[in-house]
């Protein structure tokens, strides 16, 4: 229940505050002056305290500023006198969080209490969120040793409380995003916003609404004014993902933003002015782009400003133990899988895999054979076809599923004269659905959780493929 400390020198407030809260569900301690007052608050903890401002010898103001000066984080309510209002709005800007008025109606009291509470339980939620953010995409939520991550990590860390302008640059899939996150949350930027936005995920005839907002009537459709990603992202962090896919028409738009800092929402006159710092990421060789035609010039020496490479995850093997242990540990909790571990011979294995997906490949195989485990120990021949194709591994002996089911999935090659496309994709979901029942020997609301379906919709998926497991 929550702890509510009363310093007032009255003793009739004290006994009435005492037992009204305490009726009203809360542990109460109740003192005469405010040195007492201080002393009980540096020793335990409370989660409230209305502290009259006129007592014997330390008053409540000064209560309040002893509190605020220690650090000491807990909510303050005022008590006081029907003349002495413009000394309770001073103490409300020394951090009290409100006042109430001598004589007072207990009912009222009570919501100013909760109110109070209420406040201080989000006020500790938000700061818990930010430690989380922060816990998370600080350095050391960067996963790897290698010699090339701790390069990276090294630039990173120069750059991340700076404005410059930074092109991520890497294979799909090795974290380019997460990178951009690390480096907004290291900045003086981190309590503002963090945009990110993928170029190559919208149309080209809405990119510019998207990024620069548009005003009423700009177009069919545009029945609202409305703000672009650039002023959501007013003194945070822009990402633009998939850079090198932006349209030449829309490039030297883009090359004024970072010149300038200022653009036209679509339809409007108004010039708008932001303050954002701008990340790029892509997938691809910009420089080569560049020299071929395909992306101007200018822009891609205002984005080059300090260039960041993330090496694909074939290129750092040593990081895959780190990176495995991590997923492990991580998917274990989430999907409520304690007690999973990986055979040795598996571990070499993702070690001598290519990893074309990256991270991102390795981090989605660990998920799927967390939920697919059976007996707590991950072999080779858990792992997906393609790994053990690679390894040369036989085929994991499957026990005879339900009608209508069909063998694993394998590499599909496109026939000389063609297939039928139809066709093609309803055998594949026959495939998985069957696969999803055995797995989960024959409880759908688990093979519906595997295939990422809702119960109802996994039934008539099944009733339609005549798939049966009488």
């Amino acid at each position: 229940m929550p702890h509510v400390l009363v310093i007032d020198d009255d003793s009739s407030v004290r006994n009435i505050l005492d037992d009204f809260l305490q009726l009203k569900g809360f542990e109460v301690t109740v003192v005469g002056d405010g040195e007492s007052g201080i002393s009980l608050i540096q020793e335990r903890r409370f989660d409230l305290y209305l502290v009259d401002l006129v007592l014997p010898g330390m008053g409540g103001m000064e209560v309040l500023k002893e509190v605020s000066s220690n650090n000491i984080n807990i909510p303050a309510i005022v008590i006081t006198g029907f003349g002495a209002i413009e000394t309770a709005v001073e103490a409300i800007k020394l951090g009290a969080f409100d006042y109430i008025t001598k004589p007072f109606i207990l009912e009222e009291l009570l919501l100013v209490v909760q109110r109070a509470l209420d406040f201080s339980k989000l006020k500790q939620e938000n700061l818990s969120l930010k430690r989380q953010l922060k816990q998370r995409y600080d350095f050391h939520g960067l996963i790897g040793s290698s010699p090339q991550m701790q390069k990276v990590y090294g630039l990173i860390k120069k750059i991340s409380d700076t404005d410059a302008t930074i092109l991520i640059e890497g294979e799909s899939g090795t974290g380019k995003e997460l990178i951009a996150k690390t480096i907004h949350f290291n900045s003086s930027r981190a309590h503002h916003p963090f945009i990110p936005f993928n170029c190559a995920a919208i149309p080209r005839d809405l990119l510019e609404s998207e990024l620069f907002g548009h005003e009423r009537g700009a177009f069919t459709g545009a029945i609202n004014t409305r703000i672009g990603r650039f002023e959501r992202a007013n003194a945070g962090t822009v990402l633009l993902d998939e850079i090198g896919e932006l349209h030449p028409s829309f490039q030297v738009k883009l090359l004024r933003v970072l010149q300038e800092r200022e653009f036209e929402r679509v339809g409007g006159t108004k010039t708008i002015k932001v303050d954002v710092r701008i990340l790029a990421a892509t997938n691809k060789n910009l420089e080569k782009e560049t020299k071929a035609g395909n992306f101007r010039e200018d822009l891609f020496y205002r984005l080059n400003v300090i260039p960041l490479r993330i090496p694909p995850l074939r290129e750092r093997q040593e990081d895959i133990p780190l990176l495995t242990e991590y997923f492990l540990d991580y998917f274990s909790k989430k999907r409520r899988r304690e007690n999973i571990r990986m055979a040795e011979e598996v571990i070499q294995l993702l070690m001598q895999y290519p990893w074309p997906g990256n991270v991102r490949e390795l981090e989605n195989l660990i998920e799927r054979v967390i939920i697919l485990s059976e007996d707590g120990v991950i072999t080779p021949r858990d792992l997906p076809q393609r790994f053990q194709d690679f390894q040369g591994i036989p085929p994991k002996e499957e026990p005879e599923g339900p009608r209508g089911s069909a063998e694993p999935d394998r590499e599909v090659l496109l026939p000389e004269e063609g297939v039928n496309m139809n066709n093609l994709v309803e055998e594949v979901e026959r495939n998985l659905i069957s696969q999803a029942l055995r797995k989960s020997k024959g409880v759908k609301s688990k093979a519906a959780e595997l295939l990422g379906l809702k119960r109802t919709t996994l039934l008539e998926k099944m009733k339609k493929f005549e798939i049966d497991i009488s």
